[in-house]
């Protein structure tokens, strides 16, 4: 199946690259990502029983990349892209133990996993400048890593970053979708979400999914 969706996106692309009304475009924003699944179900509820101590939370990153606009009618568009995005999930934790709080142990580890995104994506045109897209997303894994640090007093005591990349699946893949709105003088902002479907652990250990939600903004040449 990742054969052939890779193969309908060489086929998407040369398309694009052929019409003689294709336009292009680039754009940059900021990316909030999290896992979810099973493991990271088991997880959580470790963390409930911490009493505080330690708490799940989402990475923020950022992402980059260019976008084709090819117009289907009036109405429809077909937008492919390619982009690179740093993906991940973090935890955080301090321990909140009246004796030692004023040392303020803390500790924290962060995946950041770096992707090469390809959405094949729909557009609609529902006002005046307003659209909705939807549609396929795969994804490439250039490389994952895991940080490491914990501190006490402000002095970071350990800091280490471990590769991580062999243990993932190098594709994923996605539905992805949100709103845009663009403007005449051809910036754009975007509002998305991706919900990754395919399993990130390449040992299948646990099951952990993608979730991503993506604010850009673009312009179209």
């Amino acid at each position: 199946m990742k054969r052939l969706f890779l193969s309908a996106s060489v086929i998407a692309l040369g398309i694009t690259a052929a019409s003689a009304q294709t336009s292009f475009g680039i754009q940059a924003g900021v990316i909030n990502s999290n896992w979810r699944g099973d493991a990271l179900n088991s997880l959580n509820n470790v963390v409930d029983l911490s009493n505080g101590f330690v708490g799940t939370k989402s990475k923020t990153g950022f992402t980059i990349g260019g976008y084709a606009h090819v117009p289907l009618s009036e109405n429809f568009s077909f937008e492919p892209g390619i982009s690179y995005a740093q993906k991940g999930y973090a935890m955080k934790g301090d321990l909140k133990i009246d004796a030692l709080k004023f040392l303020g142990v803390n500790a924290a580890a962060k995946v950041q996993a770096n992707y090469i995104d390809i959405p094949l994506v729909l557009k609609a045109n529902v006002a005046n400048g307003l659209s909705v897209y939807a549609g396929p997303q795969v994804s490439y894994l250039t490389n994952a890593n895991l940080h490491l640090s914990a501190g006490i007093l402000g002095i970071n005591l350990i800091n280490k970053k471990l590769d991580l990349t062999d243990n993932f699946n190098r594709f994923d893949m996605a539905v992805t979708g949100g709103v845009a709105y663009g403007f005449d003088n051809g910036l754009n902002i975007k509002a998305g979400y991706d919900y990754g479907l395919a399993r990130l652990d390449r040992n299948e250990n646990f099951k952990a999914y993608n979730r991503v939600i993506k604010f850009t903004v673009g312009y179209t040449f």
